[in-house]
Parts: C-alpha cells; structure tokens; sequence
C-alpha cells in the first residue's frame, strides 16, 4: 500500500494493472487530487473504489473533475432528445440492438477503436450484479506491448489495422443475410495504427474484437497476428479481473486497455451506470 502525499491511500491489486483507491466521496469531489488520480490511471490503467456508493450526480461531478465529461458518445438520448451524461448499461432490454451491444461486451475492445480520437477513460458505478458471472476484466496494452522482444516491437510499430463494425458484427452472427451484412457495413470502420504511440512516450498495442485485418498482409496471416497479439495482452499477468459488489465504482483508462464483461444471463437484473472521459488524442 503507498499513501500519497494527499493521502489518498492506493494498493496495487496486481503488480501491473489495478489499484484499490481509498478515499471518501467528499475527498474526491474537491477535485484537489485530479491530477494526481489521473498521473495513478495512467500507470495503473485500473482504478477501483471499492462501496464507495456515488450517486449519478456525484458521479458525474466527480467525472467533471478529472476532464471533459463526454455525453455524445454514450449512444443513449433522454425523453428530451440529448444525450445522457449517465449512460445505463442495462441487460433488461427487448431491443435486439441493444442486447447485440451487451453481448458485444463479453470480447475484448477498446471503445471507440473505430473514431478518430476515442474517449479517454470510463466510470462504471454497479447498481445491481448478476448472480453470477458479470465480472469485468481489464488487460493492460502498455505493459503487453513493453513485455514484447524489440525486434517484434519495431515490426508491429509500422503496420495499421481496419477496424471495423462489419467485423464486430461476424463475431455474433457469423452467417448474415446479404442484406444483414449490409446493413453492418454501412457503419464504421476506420484504419489505426497497431501501436499507439501516446504523446506522453508510452505505447500500447491496439487489438481486440473491432480488429478486422492487418492492411499489406495475407489474410491467414492477418488473422494469425491479430489472435497472437490479443492472446498475448489477455495474459493473466497483464489483466486485473474484478468481482463487483453494489456500489463499487471503477475507471479504466481507455486508451491503454482492453476490457470486456464475462457472460452472464441477460435477464439476471444487472446494472451499471456509466460515465466518461472526451478523449484527448487520436490514436498515432
């Protein structure tokens, strides 16, 4: 455990991604350890708050405290036609669409793989948990990409991948309809580079379920990279797995993991609530 100078007290949860953060809610709604919780997010890539039982409007001023809060990406409008700053990430839903997105969730990504600046970090309080499964898992990409021999890394550093939500679609439905295939088509799909050199000196590999193929290279072999690569970040030496309780609330820096939900039944009642970070740079 190391307590800061502030005296938010952080323990290491495993020695390369995740920390409990102890701190009471008034503490962290000052702002006056922003940066410093910030400085802790990017190190650590996982910040847990263990029953720290937020509400949505501390919640959202707490994320206003750590940067710009991000209301256009959570894909939700409200009664009154804007968006939501607390997105509710809810699997009681009869919306096919909604529940693709849900079980979209159960893959290792990244959110926003496909726009040209994704968000920076994500807030997820637990409202209710399934009674079983729904755990989260969290795998570093900086320290996967840093764990590489440097003759891998420096022949990764040039090669870019499509992502795309033609490729996300095939991982539910992997024998669409021309028409389904079409009409997945039609949304996003951008080129990135598969290692994402941050401004700050860090770099981290950009893999994961959006990840369609690796531009200049045979298909088998495109395949074969991007599962090597995505097997190798997903190591349990690089992943903080956490076991929600109601109340607990945790961040996740974006722009160097990968995160997915585990399965769980989508009737079950579980319920987070989610906040964000506008990103604060394209990935390069």
């Amino acid at each position: 455990m190391t307590v800061t100078e502030t005296g938010i007290r952080a323990t290491n949860l495993t020695p390369l991604v995740g920390s409990r953060i102890d701190a009471d809610i008034e503490t962290l709604l000052s702002g006056t350890h922003a940066k410093e919780l910030r400085e802790l997010l990017a190190s650590r890539g996982v910040l847990v708050f263990p029953k720290i039982g937020m509400t949505d409007e501390q919640q959202i001023a707490f994320t206003s405290t750590l940067g710009t809060l991000a209301k256009e990406n959570n894909g939700y409008t409200g009664s009154d036609g804007k968006p939501q700053s607390i997105y509710a990430v809810d699997a009681a839903q009869n919306d096919d669409q909604a529940i693709r997105r849900l079980r979209n969730n159960f893959l290792w990504h990244l959110d926003g793989s496909m726009h040209e600046v994704p968000i920076l970090a994500s807030l997820l309080s637990a409202k209710r948990v399934a009674p079983t499964g729904g755990q989260t898992e969290w795998a570093n990409t900086c320290a996967a990409y840093a764990a590489l021999p440097e003759a891998d890394q420096r022949e990764l550093e040039v090669l870019r991948v499509v992502h795309a939500n033609w490729a996300l679609a095939g991982r539910q439905n992997p024998e669409p309809s021309y028409a389904e295939f079409q009409r997945s088509r039609r949304g996003p799909s951008k080129s990135q580079p598969l290692v994402w050199k941050h401004k700050c000196g860090r770099k981290s590999l950009v893999v994961g379920s959006t990840a369609a193929y690796v531009e200049g290279l045979d298909p088998v072999e495109s395949v074969d990279l991007l599962v090597r690569l995505r097997d190798w970040a997903t190591q349990p030496q690089f992943v903080y797995r956490h076991e929600w309780q109601v109340d607990d609330m945790v961040i996740w820096d974006n722009t160097g993991t990968l995160h997915r939900a585990r399965p769980y039944e989508l009737n079950s009642g579980r319920l987070m609530h989610r906040t964000m970070l506008m990103g604060e740079e394209s990935i390069a």
